[in-house]
């Protein structure tokens, strides 16, 4: 690793995957399970050709507020470098946007979210 791990970064989604970390980060992540809570998952199309050939599909998770008391989506949390969170930039399209939340155990975490979502007060 060519760095610290300074970051954290919650995954729902394709940077779970096994060959998805190691085309997009040079090695396997340690992570833990958490939840983003107050938000729900829903499935969109990816068109980008490196995005689909590292994870295998065109079909890939998008998480959006929910207004359902208890929503949450489950996921990992991954301790990671500047770096990685640089590259992990890469692999996201335009789809995605990132940023900071408060996980169910109390973590702070960058998170891949919708392109059109905007969080209160922003």
């Amino acid at each position: 690793m060519a760095g610290t791990a300074t970051q954290r970064l919650f995954s729902y989604g394709t940077l779970q995957l096994e060959q998805v970390q190691l085309s997009s980060f040079g090695r396997l992540l340690d992570g833990q399970a958490d939840a983003l809570p107050g938000f729900r998952l829903t499935m969109i199309e990816i068109t980008d050709p490196e995005v689909i050939a590292a994870s295998g599909t065109d079909r890939h998770p998008l998480v959006l507020p929910s207004d359902e008391a208890g929503d949450a989506v489950d996921g990992t949390v991954f301790a990671i470098t500047d770096e990685e969170l640089a590259a992990a930039d890469e692999y996201e399209v335009d789809d995605y946007a990132r940023h900071e939340v408060v996980l169910a155990s109390g973590t702070r975490a960058w998170v891949y979210l919708s392109a059109a979502y905007s969080p209160a007060g922003s």
